[in-house]
């Protein structure tokens, strides 16, 4: 095989390298499937406090607690991080 060819789609120019490109875009693909469903599990616990919340009188969103998350994020991952963290706010509130 050419050094210059790149295999099988991972840019690789060799077959050890495309074998370990694989391994770890499946381990990505796995990470993923695990964050995703984090996520959902995330929502499902709002949709809870948020009901609870709202049932007992309170404001659908805690603005203060939105800034608390968006801190931790954004300390732990910098900028990108409050990204993410607001992202995952927005979902986790629903249709406001």
């Amino acid at each position: 095989m050419s050094t210059r060819t790149a295999v099988a789609g991972t840019g690789a120019r060799t077959d050890e390298a495309a074998g370990v490109i694989a391994g770890a875009r499946q381990r990505i693909d796995d990470l993923d499937g695990r964050i995703i469903g984090l996520i959902q599990e995330r929502m499902a616990v709002s949709a809870v406090i948020q009901h609870e919340r709202i049932a007992s009188g309170g404001r659908r969103v805690n603005l203060s607690r939105e800034m608390e998350v968006i801190g931790h994020y954004s300390g732990q991952l910098g900028k990108p991080g409050t990204a993410l963290a607001m992202t995952l706010l927005e979902l986790c509130r629903g249709r406001i």
